[in-house]
């Protein structure tokens, strides 16, 4: 079972990194919202595979309060690096879902940023936690 947890959480974390390049493409192109919704989306990738260290997963959205009640909370990932997942939570959902809100190139640029060290973290706290 070890092995079968291993390869998931490697899928997901390549999953994330995989979204992650992809807005680093569109933002290079001029597409700020879909850049931020793949900035977004590396991040959730790279939840999934945290959550999957302790056997947990979510389809939906609702990851995110796991990973904070699972892992922010238990003192595994700090709260800052946390937010990271927050902002692009807020923002993606602005973008994607409300009439005429483009996100700031800077923003995207920063939250993109962000999206490396969240990544790296997680990747990092994943490989703690299985040993």
């Amino acid at each position: 079972m070890k092995e079968e947890i291993k390869a998931l959480i490697e899928y997901r974390l390549q999953e994330a990194k995989e979204s992650r390049e992809e807005a680093e493409i569109l933002l290079e192109n001029g597409k700020n919202r879909g850049a931020l919704n793949r900035v977004y989306y590396s991040m959730f990738y790279a939840t999934l595979a945290l959550l999957s260290t302790k056997q947990l997963s979510a389809s939906k959205h609702s990851g995110v309060s796991l990973f904070h009640r699972e892992f922010v909370k238990t003192g595994v990932i700090s709260p800052e690096v946390a937010k990271f997942l927050d902002v692009a939570f807020d923002l993606r959902s602005k973008s994607d879902y409300r009439d005429f809100v483009i996100p700031e190139e800077s923003k995207v640029r920063e939250v993109l940023r962000e999206s490396e060290v969240f990544i790296r973290t997680i990747e990092s706290a994943a490989k703690n936690l299985l040993g």
